[in-house]
């Protein structure tokens, strides 16, 4: 496969989702309505092969039989985003973390609002995290996807994990 920006489409409990990729790596999962989200650009080619395990994998994450994913993921970003991103992917199924926390985490622990920023752009939704981090009084704040999909993620993830220790909700 040529390296050519191709897409395809899913359906999934939260509407339809856009992947998008090269075919041999993931750059961007979409959720519908989601914030600076244009739609795929006329230049892009329509692939529904190319994104097999992709679907395969989150179909399998929303029937509750996968929490981690094994996605190649190509991500592009300003370094601090890259950090941000990298540092998502790291928060564990079923848990979650606040702003102020995944700033510590990157090493800058008064960046709660660049961190926030940075989490908003996160072109990859649901397979790199960002819907885990909630505000500092523990309420959901803002999510590209929309608040509630933040919500359905999380109280999804949470009966997933009801009742193993050591969860953080």
């Amino acid at each position: 496969m040529d390296n050519a920006i191709c897409y395809g489409t899913m359906e999934s409990p939260l509407g339809q989702l856009v992947l998008r990729g090269d075919g041999q790596v993931l750059t961007g999962l979409y959720l519908p309505q989601q914030k600076r989200w244009q739609g795929p650009q006329s230049s892009w080619r329509h692939s529904e092969t190319s994104f097999e395990m992709v679907r395969e994998q989150l179909a399998a994450y929303f029937a509750g039989e996968r929490q981690e994913f094994q996605i190649p993921v190509g991500l592009e970003g300003t370094p601090f985003q890259l950090r941000v991103w990298r540092e998502l992917m790291r928060i564990p199924f079923g848990t979650t973390i606040t702003y102020a926390e995944l700033a510590r985490r990157v090493g800058q622990p008064t960046a709660s609002r660049a961190v926030g920023n940075a989490n908003g752009r996160n072109p990859v939704s649901i397979i790199v995290p960002c819907h885990r981090v909630i505000g500092a009084n523990g309420k959901l704040t803002g999510y590209a996807g929309g608040v509630e999909k933040k919500d359905w993620l999380l109280h999804w993830e949470r009966t997933q994990t009801a009742g193993q220790p050591g969860l953080l909700f």
